[in-house]
C-alpha cells in the first residue's frame, strides 16, 4: 500500500520542500519543480538549498530582498527563526513562498501559484483608481454613511462643497461633527429639521428621495438620498442657487411688469380672489382702476422713452401716497389698479382715491422737462357674492364714468351706471351696423365771404339717424367712433360722398370736409383724397380739408408729409378751432395752411371781452401776413357780425347765415342765391 504521506504530497496544489538543519533537501512533491522552475536534477534529495537558489535566477529580480540577498534567497530564506512570507517572479508565474521551522531544527517550504490572485488584485486596483478619477472627478458632491450616520466615503466635490478640512472626510467621521463644523463655517442648514426628513423619507419609501436645502450662507442644495442595506445610504449634493435663482427670475417676470417692477395683470386675479376670500365684505375691499390723462399726448410729443420715464415716476410717487399696505398693479400701458382695505363703509376709498388724483396732478420732472398729466379713477367695493370679474367690471364702468366726467377726477361704482355702459355698448355696436345700413346722412352748413355775403362754401357735418330710435347727437356717437377706430371707414364714406354732392353745385364754391386724427394717421389718407375725387369728378382746388391740432400733436412729422402730399395735388388744408391748443402759431411755421378757423369761443366774447377782440384782431392779422384765409365761427348776431368785419376777417360760419341743412335744401339755396341772395336772418 503506498505511503499516505506520499499521496498527500502528490495530490497537494501548494509546492512542499522540507530542509533539514544543515539546509538540504530532504523531501519534495513534484509541484514544488513546477512552481520553481529549474534544471534538470537539481532539485533533489540532498540538494542544497543554495544549489537551489543559483539555479533559478529569474528570483533574483525579486523586489522583496536587499541586494545582498537577492542571489542565495532561498538561503536567506530558510535561516529566520521565525515564519516567513516572500512572494517572488518566476518566469511568467508569481509564487508565494514561506518557511516554517520545524521541531527538528529543519524548514518546511510552501509555495503557491498566486498569478491569479494578482491579476485580481491589479484589476481591482485599476477599477479603484477609476472609480477614484470618477467620484474626483464628479460636478456634485457624494457622501456615503452607515447606519450609525458615521462616513464611509466622500469625494472631494463633497468636501469642497462645505470647505471641509481633510480628518472631515476621512472614513469613520461622525455626521454631527461635520454638521458642526459647517455652522461654525456658516454653511449648515437653514432648517436642520428638513436635512433629516428626506433621509428618513427615503427610509421609508425604499427608494430615492430628494429635497432642495437652504444654507445659510444663502445656496440652495438640491441632496437625493439613496437608502442601502444595513440602514446605509448614498446622498449626492448639488448645488443648484443659480438654477433656482433663474427659476425666481423667470417666476418673477411672468407676474410682474419688466418697467416698473409692479405686479401685472397675471397676478392680479390672484390677489383679488385670495383677498375675498379672507373676508372682502367684512373689511371692505375696494378696487381703483386708473388711467393716466394725456398720457399718449406726452408719449408722441417726446417720445416712448420719455414715455417710459414719466411712467416710473408715476409708479414711485403711487408708492409714496400707498404707504398702507395696498397693493399696486400695472395692467400695461398707461392703466393701474390699486387694491386696498377701505374698512366696512367704503369711507377710506374715496379720500384715498382724491389723494392719488392731487398727487398724480402735480408736475413730473421727465428729462429736464416739466410735464402734467393727471389721472381718472374708477372705484368698486367688495359686495356679498362679488367675483374678481365683477369687481373689475364695476371698477371699468366707474372709470368710463369718470373720463366721461371730464377726467381728473375719480368715481364710485353705483348701478345705475351699468345702465349707461350697457346703452354705450349698444351705440357701439349699432355704429358698426349703420354705414352698411345707410343710417349716415350729411348736412351742409354754408360759409359767406365777409363782404359779399356771398356763399362760398359748405362745411360737411355727419348726422346719424337710426331708423328706430331717431337721431343721435354728433357729440355723442363721433366720440365714440374715434375711440373704436370706425371713424377711420365712416370718414371715407363722408369725403366720398361729399365729393359727389358738391361736384353738381356752382363752380366757385367749395365743401370742407373735417378729418379725424385717426385719419390723418391712416397710410391710405392721401389715397382716399385722390379715389374721392376722380370717382366725383370734384377739382382738387374745390375740396377743403379741415383739421385740428391735435392731429400734429400726434406723430407731427408723419402727419406732415401727408397733409404736403395732398396738398399739392391742390386740395386747401384748413386748421379748425384755432386759438384753443398751445403750439398753434408753432404749426403755422411748419406748414402752409390756407385757411384759419378762429374758435367760436373767441367770437362769442368779441363784445365782452377787451382780450377775445385783440386776440381775434392779432389772428386776423397774421392771417393777412401769411395770406391765409381767417374765418370767424359761431357769428350768431349782427352785433358779432360787425366785430368780425371790423375786425377784418375774411369769411363768416354761423347760425346768423344759417344752420347746418341737407342737401336737397341747400340745392334749394343755390338755385335761388345771387350775390345779394344769402341775407341774415333776424334775430
Amino acid at each position: 500500500m503506498a505511503n499516505p504521506l506520499d499521496f498527500i504530497l502528490e495530490n497537494m496544489r501548494q509546492g512542499v520542500a522540507i530542509f533539514d538543519a544543515d539546509l538540504h533537501l530532504t523531501m519534495f512533491n513534484d509541484r514544488l519543480k513546477e512552481l520553481l522552475p529549474a534544471p534538470e536534477d537539481t532539485i533533489c534529495l540532498g540538494a542544497s538549498a543554495a544549489t537551489i537558489a543559483a539555479a533559478i535566477p529569474s528570483l533574483n529580480s525579486s523586489p522583496h530582498l536587499s541586494a545582498d540577498n537577492q542571489e542565495n534567497w532561498l538561503t536567506h530564506l530558510l535561516r529566520q527563526s521565525t515564519p516567513l512570507h516572500l512572494e517572488v517572479a518566476t518566469g511568467d508565474l508569481k509564487v508565494s513562498v514561506t518557511s516554517v521551522p520545524t521541531p527538528g531544527g529543519g524548514w518546511l517550504i510552501m509555495c503557491d501559484d498566486i498569478s491569479g490572485r494578482i491579476g485580481m488584485e491589479k484589476a481591482l486596483a485599476e477599477q479603484n483608481h477609476r472609480l477614484d478619477a470618477a467620484l474626483g472627478n464628479m460636478p456634485h458632491g457624494l457622501c456615503m454613511f452607515d447606519a450609525d450616520k458615521n462616513l464611509l466615503l466622500c469625494n472631494a466635490a463633497y468636501s469642497r462643497l462645505y470647505d471641509l478640512p481633510r480628518h472631515l472626510t476621512l472614513p469613520g467621521t461622525p455626521l454631527e461633527q461635520i454638521l458642526s463644523h459647517r455652522k461654525i463655517a456658516g454653511n449648515a442648514p437653514t432648517h436642520i429639521g428638513m436635512y433629516f426628513d428626506v433621509v428618513v423619507e427615503a427610509a421609508l419609501k425604499g427608494s430615492i428621495a430628494s429635497q432642495k436645502v437652504s444654507l445659510t450662507d444663502g445656496r440652495v442644495i438640491k441632496i437625493t438620498h439613496k437608502p442601502m442595506e444595513n440602514g446605509c445610504y448614498v446622498a449626492t449634493h448639488e448645488d443648484v442657487t443659480v438654477a433656482i435663482r433663474a427659476e425666481e427670475q423667470i417666476k418673477h417676470m411672468a407676474g410682474h411688469d419688466p418697467l416698473t417692477g409692479l405686479p401685472n395683470r397675471s397676478l392680479l386675479r390672484e390677489k383679488i380672489d385670495r383677498r375675498i376670500a379672507l373676508g372682502g365684505t367684512e373689511s371692505g375691499i375696494a378696487l381703483f382702476i386708473l388711467d393716466l390723462d394725456h398720457f399718449n399726448e406726452i408719449n408722441d410729443a417726446f417720445g416712448h422713452a420719455a414715455g417710459d420715464l414719466l411712467l416710473k415716476a408715476v409708479t414711485e410717487r403711487l408708492k409714496e401716497s400707498l404707504r398702507n399696505g395696498e397693493a399696486i398693479t400695472r395692467l400695461g400701458g398707461d392703466e393701474f389698479v390699486v387694491l386696498l382695505e377701505c374698512g366696512p363703509a367704503g369711507e377710506k376709498a374715496s379720500l384715498l382715491a382724491q389723494t392719488i388724483v392731487d398727487d398724480i396732478g402735480r408736475p413730473f420732472e421727465i428729462d429736464g422737462r416739466l410735464v402734467q398729466i393727471g389721472v381718472s379713477i374708477g372705484v368698486a367695493t367688495v359686495d356679498d357674492g362679488d367675483t374678481a370679474n365683477a369687481l373689475l367690471r364695476h371698477a371699468n364702468t366707474a372709470l368710463h364714468n369718470a373720463k366721461s366726467g371730464g377726467r381728473g377726477t375719480y368715481r364710485v361704482f353705483d348701478p345705475a351706471m351699468d345702465t349707461t355702459i350697457q346703452r354705450r355698448r349698444k351705440l357701439e355696436a349699432d355704429l358698426m351696423q349703420a354705414l352698411a345700413n345707410k343710417q349716415f346722412e350729411i348736412d351742409y352748413q354754408p360759409q359767406v365771404d365777409t363782404r359779399s355775403e356771398e356763399i362760398v362754401c359748405f362745411e360737411a357735418l355727419l348726422r346719424w339717424n337710426r331708423s328706430e330710435q331717431g337721431s343721435v347727437a354728433p357729440a355723442e356717437f363721433i366720440p365714440l367712433a374715434e375711440e373704436s377706430g370706425l371713424i377711420v371707414p365712416i370718414g371715407e364714406w363722408v369725403l366720398r360722398q361729399a365729393c359727389k354732392d358738391a361736384v353738381n353745385w356752382p363752380p366757385h364754391i367749395r365743401v370742407a370736409v373735417n378729418l379725424s386724427p385717426l385719419q390723418c394717421r391712416s397710410q391710405t389718407l392721401a389715397h382716399s383724397v385722390v379715389s374721392a375725387l376722380t370717382d366725383s369728378g370734384l377739382p382738387a382746388s374745390r375740396l377743403e380739408l379741415e383739421i385740428t391740432e391735435s392731429v400734429l400733436l400726434t406723430d407731427s412729422e408723419a402727419a406732415l408729409v401727408t397733409l404736403h402730399h395732398i396738398k399739392s395735388l391742390g386740395v386747401r388744408i384748413a386748421m379748425d378751432d384755432f386759438g384753443i391748443g398751445y403750439s398753434s402759431l408753432n404749426y403755422l411755421r411748419l406748414f402752409p395752411f390756407d385757411k384759419i378757423k378762429i374758435d367760436k369761443s373767441f367770437i362769442r366774447e368779441l363784445g365782452h371781452s377787451k382780450d377775445c377782440a385783440a386776440i381775434v384782431k392779432a389772428v386776423v392779422d397774421l392771417g393777412a401776413g401769411l395770406g391765409i384765409t381767417t374765418t370767424a365761427e359761431g357769428v350768431e348776431t349782427r352785433e358779432q357780425l360787425l366785430r368780425v368785419r371790423e375786425q377784418g376777417c375774411t369769411e363768416i360760419q354761423g347760425y346768423l347765415f344759417g344752420r347746418p341743412q341737407p342737401l336737397a335744401e341747400v340745392r334749394k339755396l343755390l338755385q335761388r342765391c345771387s350775390p345779394a341772395a344769402l341775407q341774415p336772418t333776424a334775430r
